[in-house]
């Protein structure tokens, strides 16, 4: 897989933004560690979820690209596919369920995507989509479900280990996968002393339940802030054994955790973040005791924070 991430960095460089890296003194207090902030919020539609569409998309034929893609998302990968397949001229349709945020609708729309409503969750209108698109001849643009997207997601390690090398530890929100399976898979290979730890949020713990059954299997869920992580996982996910191999540690966030990390970096940073970024915040301050006098990352993975979710915020 690092081989892969590594040709998906050169193939989307001139396409992504090379994300900074900072150091937070707000987060290192108390805990002794070093700690450093992987600026991802500031890609370009304002998550992570930009690198996977665009290596996608790069990849597609001509004829292919005639046809347009579809993809499923109530948010960010949205956001990512329909920037990116409108920077190729490429028509996209994107699916969403009946629980999405109007303003991230909204969005994906003014992006130029078509958008279809399906079902009342996130994984019935992922089906919903990748059905369309093999009946009508499209590629369909999984969100995880789709090792072109992981290699793509997987070139923030690439960048990572260029500013922030010799890390002990990289904290990563959890959803489906996709993102901290790219990550994991490449750190494994350049760097296989930095631990990898996933986090999730207490009501939405979906990849790690059926990391622990060992196969896909349906996990109830509650309301969460961190909207970009919640959903069910599509059977036979490649994801699931990329993250069995990429993970080595698991920490759980409650939604009181999740608010306060995203009023800290607002507060301390002055970044507005999403429920997912706060997700490895929160995790790293739960964990920090163990962290003292070593050196770690947090994937600040996206900014997209619905009106919803914000006016709790502030």
């Amino acid at each position: 897989m690092h081989d892969r991430v590594a040709a998906a960095y050169e193939r989307i460089r001139p396409l992504v933004r090379e994300t900074p890296v900072e150091e937070s003194a707000a987060l290192a207090d108390r805990s002794g560690a070093t700690v450093l902030l992987k600026l991802e919020h500031l890609q370009h539609t304002g998550s992570f979820k930009f690198r996977g569409a665009s290596h996608k998309i790069a990849l597609l034929t001509a004829g292919q690209a005639a046809r347009g893609v579809v993809a499923a998302s109530n948010g960010n990968h949205g956001l990512g596919v329909a920037a990116a397949a409108r920077a190729r001229s490429i028509a996209a349709e994107v699916f969403v369920s009946s629980s999405v945020s109007p303003a991230k609708a909204r969005r994906i729309e003014s992006l130029g995507a078509r958008i279809r409503t399906a079902g009342s969750d996130p994984l019935t209108a992922e089906l919903a989509a990748r059905h369309a698109a093999e009946s009508s001849g499209r590629v369909f643009i999984s969100p995880y479900n789709d090792l072109d997207v992981v290699a793509g997601q997987g070139t923030i390690a690439v960048e990572l280990d260029r500013q922030a090398p010799h890390l002990d530890a990289v904290f990563v929100a959890v959803g489906g996968g996709g993102l901290i399976a790219g990550i994991g898979a490449s750190l494994k290979s350049i760097s296989p002393d930095t631990q990898i730890i996933g986090c999730w949020p207490e009501n939405s713990p979906v990849l790690y339940q059926c990391l622990q059954a060992g196969q896909v299997i349906d996990v109830p869920e509650k309301p969460t802030l961190s909207e970009s992580t919640s959903g069910g996982l599509e059977p036979n996910s490649v994801t699931l054994e990329l993250c069995r191999n990429a993970i080595d540690r698991a920490i759980f966030v409650s939604e009181d955790e999740i608010l306060a990390a995203m009023r800290l970096v607002l507060e301390a940073e002055h970044w507005v973040i999403e429920g997912a970024a706060a997700v490895a915040v929160a995790a790293f301050r739960q964990d920090a005791h163990r962290w003292a006098g070593k050196t770690v990352a947090i994937i600040l993975c996206g900014r997209n924070v619905s009106p919803e979710v914000w006016r709790r915020v502030v």
